[in-house]
């Protein structure tokens, strides 16, 4: 069976889009899972957080411009094989200017997406032809969602979003969950707003939530995942306990 396709996404920066796509795609890959990162931010958050050179590699930009193919440029980390990204890739929304531009990451990944059980996208904080990339290409979107003031400021923008890429260019695409971040128990603000978010998503919310915690912000800087960097800290713990989520869903469908 060709891979689960799973963008993360929010218009939002600063929500851990990259933090959760770090952690899945390394806990799944120690699972025995077969997992592709896509990183899809011209900052190239994910591959640098995965310890990659990505000034010295082709990128998904030479893909998309046609100067190389998908499963050439594959790079492989200690925590699973990645599609990098880096600066080159912000002239996308000016230079992806033809008919049929939406589906440049879709072709690319149905050249490798046999090789994979999963595929998880890194999308960039904006709502332009680099997401629409990502949830055209997609079977489901997860949602990071940051346990702080204004919480649910853009996501109705960005549902919209998602509506009209079903509309327009992949009418099965769904929205796989809702996760909450950087949660702190001890503050009432964080509990509000889970409630908050939980009575808004209701049952599309995930069960686990990661917690403020200094080691997942430690290991980027590293270039490890959190499972390298501390497997024992809260933080992984309770992305343990997301990857345990999403394969359960998975195999009810």
């Amino acid at each position: 069976m060709p891979a689960i396709i799973t963008a993360i996404t929010n218009q939002k920066g600063g929500v851990g889009k990259t933090t959760v796509a770090a952690a899945l795609l390394s806990c799944l890959h120690q699972q025995g899972v077969r997992v592709l990162g896509v990183d899809l931010d011209p900052q190239g958050s994910l591959g640098f957080s995965l310890g990659l050179d990505i000034e010295h590699c082709q990128t998904v930009y030479d893909v998309f411009r046609g100067a190389a193919e998908p499963q050439d440029i594959i790079a492989n980390t200690e925590t699973c094989d990645l599609l990098p990204s880096n600066i080159l890739l912000s002239a996308a929304e000016l230079e992806f200017n033809k008919p049929g531009r939406e589906f440049l990451l879709k072709t690319a990944l149905s050249k490798v997406q046999d090789r994979y059980d999963y595929i998880i996208i890194d999308c960039p904080p904006s709502l332009g032809l680099l997401n629409t990339n990502a949830l055209t290409a997609a079977d489901s979107v997860m949602i990071p969602v940051q346990c702080e003031y204004y919480a649910l400021e853009g996501v109705t923008q960005l549902l919209l979003t998602i509506r009209l890429v079903q509309q327009l260019f992949n009418k099965h695409l769904m929205i796989e969950g809702v996760l909450l971040t950087m949660y702190d128990a001890r503050t009432k603000l964080s509990v509000e707003v889970q409630q908050e978010v939980r009575k808004h998503f209701k049952d599309k919310v995930y069960k686990s939530y990661i917690p403020r915690n200094i080691k997942l912000s430690e290991a980027p800087s590293r270039g490890m995942s959190i499972f390298e960097y501390d497997v024992r800290c809260e933080g992984a713990k309770a992305y343990a306990g997301l990857a345990a989520e999403v394969v359960k869903a998975n195999r009810k469908k």
